[in-house]
């Protein structure tokens, strides 16, 4: 454990290991951001023989319900059996299909897959589980909620009897107990209580959360750093890549950024921290664990770059600010799909976090002549302006002392703007979702196909909106937005970003060809190689028939129903 930066185990850890390493069944009810990745990874790898796995086998499968969580936990894994050589492939929805077989067909060590993903190469026999020795269900209880229940039996079931299993739940319903008593052996079981938040002790903090499709997210965050200017911050990061990734790019825009993951050693996270606290660095864009313990006195502003999926996580982010009496700043940005994990956070601390519209580039300019403002008062009162008089004398005699001094604001706010021009693209401005006001279908299949919780709240019409598109929270009074009374569906659209495509392309297509009035279309997602749209259920069919008619930017593209998980 010491090798792998942890000092001493969680909770979770302390308790599991044991068991799991006796190769026992264990049945651990425990909250998300506990250490449970490193809990049955950790066991997982001690009983692993790299390399044995035959074609389209693998010797352990960890299900998980969302694309983020298998990203997430196949990197933990594949950085904790690094050196033994073992082989991860993470399985969700919206990667290469080509990829994945190529994988798969050689053989794997450990799978990590969302539910919907691994059945669907079970029927495809791309991937056989007759030769599993580890199963490990992360996060049991979100899998159910995600209508997974038949996925996880048709996929248990064609694991051999003699496995390990390890199930993991946040709670214990029935329906969780259940599944213990049918799939696990005379499991171990361990429960890890939460913590507890004691009266006041939340810090005095700002709270501000922004919400923003992904694709605008380093854009964003680079445009509320220039208008907060904060004194020195620290940005989270889920991932140690996407730590690096964002330093390199807030550097790019003139902050100086150092990053601090698990992945550096410790002589080289002990330098970054020295520098941050003795002011050499502006922003330390950090995991979780490598921030885990650290105290900055000057520290003004938290950023989490992504939602924590622990509400806990959240709290003792922001807790590094706010401190000695001093009120700190809490920021979150936030994408549309993540508003119920910002509400589960708002449960925790009984306080609201406030939503805002992402600053415009209006916001933007107007900060930064605020800020040449009080840096010219500043110059002001403190005088010694002697050897400049001539200058601004000659000038006067000329023009205006009023144009002289416009024309020197002029100058100080073009040299300002230099190297600014990436924080005025435009972003789109996306609204709050609101509660779904219908049930929620009976289906036997998962829910929310993509690997999205399929129990987010439904959004507005059209929240990604189409650049020049339709006013948002700052651009004026828009139409009021009530959650939909009908069913939804998702549509795949075999086109995205690379493609050009924008959501003013895909309302107008839908409304165009099949006829459906613009209210009616629901979130839309674009990604690079493909977009998702939500239509109401009743219109899918037909949608889909005139589409498959029609042109998109063009050019033909494939147009079904959302099958990814």
């Amino acid at each position: 454990m010491t090798s792998l930066g942890y000092e001493e185990p969680t909770p979770i850890q302390a308790a599991a290991l044991p068991p799991l390493l006796a190769k026992k069944d264990l049945l651990g009810i425990a909250a998300t951001g506990t250490g449970k990745t490193a809990a049955f990874s950790l066991p997982l790898l001690q009983h692993l023989k790299p390399g044995a796995a035959a074609p389209h086998s693998t010797s352990a499968l960890v299900l998980v319900p969302t694309r983020e969580l298998a990203m997430q936990v196949s990197e933990a894994i594949h950085r904790y059996g690094q050196k033994l050589g073992v082989s991860v492939l993470p399985l969700y929805g919206g990667q290469e299909i080509g990829r994945q077989l190529r994988v798969l067909k050689r053989g794997v060590d450990v799978i990590v897959a969302t539910p919907g993903r691994a059945l669907d190469h079970l029927r495809r026999k791309t991937m056989k589980l007759d030769q599993v020795r580890t199963v490990v269900l992360d996060e049991a209880d979100e899998m159910l909620d995600m209508g997974f229940a038949d996925d996880l039996e048709a996929i248990l079931s064609e694991t051999p009897e003699e496995r390990q299993t390890a199930l993991f739940s946040a709670t214990l319903p029935p329906r969780i107990a259940s599944i213990a008593e049918r799939h696990l052996h005379e499991p171990v079981r361990v429960r890890i209580e939460k913590e507890k938040l004691e009266a006041g002790e939340m810090p005095r903090v700002r709270q501000t959360a922004y919400i923003v499709p992904r694709a605008f997210k380093i854009a964003t965050l680079g445009r509320v750093l220039d208008l907060e200017s904060p004194t020195a911050a620290i940005v989270f990061c889920r991932t140690r890549t996407e730590v690096d990734e964002l330093t390199t790019s807030l550097n790019g825009r003139g902050w100086r950024a150092h990053a601090l993951h698990g992945g550096m050693s410790q002589e080289q996270r002990d330098r970054v921290i020295k520098q941050f606290k003795s002011q050499a660095a502006d922003l330390l864009i950090a995991t979780d664990v490598a921030a885990r313990g650290l105290d900055i006195p000057r520290l003004t502003h938290v950023v989490n770059f992504d939602v924590p999926n622990a509400p806990e996580a959240y709290v003792h982010r922001i807790g590094r600010t706010g401190r000695a009496g001093r009120e700190g700043v809490a920021i979150t940005l936030l994408e549309p799909r993540e508003h119920r994990l910002l509400r589960n956070i708002e449960r925790l601390t009984g306080q609201r976090i406030e939503v805002t519209a992402v600053p415009t580039v209006s916001d933007l300019r107007a900060r930064r002549l605020e800020m040449i403002r009080s840096s010219l008062r500043e110059t002001l009162v403190a005088g010694e302006l002697d050897g400049f008089r001539g200058i601004a004398e000659d000038l006067s005699s000329e023009f205006s002392v009023m144009d002289v001094a416009a024309a020197a604001i002029k100058l100080l706010q073009e040299k300002e703007d230099e190297g600014k021009e990436s924080s005025e693209q435009d972003i789109p401005q996306v609204s709050a979702p609101t509660e779904r006001k219908f049930p929620r279908p009976e289906r036997s299949g998962p829910p929310g196909r993509g690997g999205e919780r399929s129990e987010r709240p439904a959004r507005g019409p059209r929240q990604e909106r189409a650049e020049g598109g339709e006013r948002g929270d700052r651009g004026g009074p828009a139409r009021p937005q009530r959650a939909p009374e009908w069913n939804v569906t998702r549509l795949f659209i075999g086109a995205g970003r690379t493609a050009g495509m924008r959501p003013a392309d895909l309302v107008g297509a839908i409304a165009g060809e099949a006829g459906l009035e613009s209210s009616r279309i629901g979130a839309i997602h674009i990604a690079d190689m493909y977009s998702i749209v939500e239509v109401p259920e009743p219109d899918a069919a037909r949608i889909i028939s005139a589409l498959k008619g029609s042109t998109l930017r063009g050019r033909k593209v494939t147009v079904r129903r959302d099958t990814r998980d």
